[in-house]
């Protein structure tokens, strides 16, 4: 018995109902990056950051401005290409694992 593919096995993962719906799937993923990286540019423009500020203050202005805003990206393409439950659902999974990152783990009394 064969081992299904990497496609497969994302397919089944995200419960993806057909090839179709997976290639609309990372199309929105791809736009979505490529946006991501085309709206960082003139983010660090406007605040005046260029290669020569130092690497945390980069990551620290990109995690507060292009990342959520690929947040929003991925719900706009996805509502557009008609996958906007897929996303939603996507998108509520990756905040709850985020919060859970910065909860404490209470202790057993």
């Amino acid at each position: 018995m064969s081992r299904p593919s990497f496609i497969q096995r994302l397919q089944d993962r995200w419960g993806v109902r057909n090839g179709w719906q997976m290639l609309v799937i990372l199309i929105v993923f791809a736009l979505t990056g490529f946006s991501a990286m085309y709206i960082k540019k003139p983010i660090f423009a406007a605040l005046d950051i260029d290669k020569t500020d130092p690497v945390w203050l980069r990551v620290i202005v990109w995690t507060l401005t292009v990342l959520p805003a690929y947040q929003v990206l991925l719900l706009f393409y996805g509502f557009l290409l008609g996958q906007f439950a897929f996303f939603w659902n996507f998108e509520r999974k990756t905040f709850h694992r985020v919060r859970n990152l910065f909860q404490r783990k209470k202790k057993s009394a």
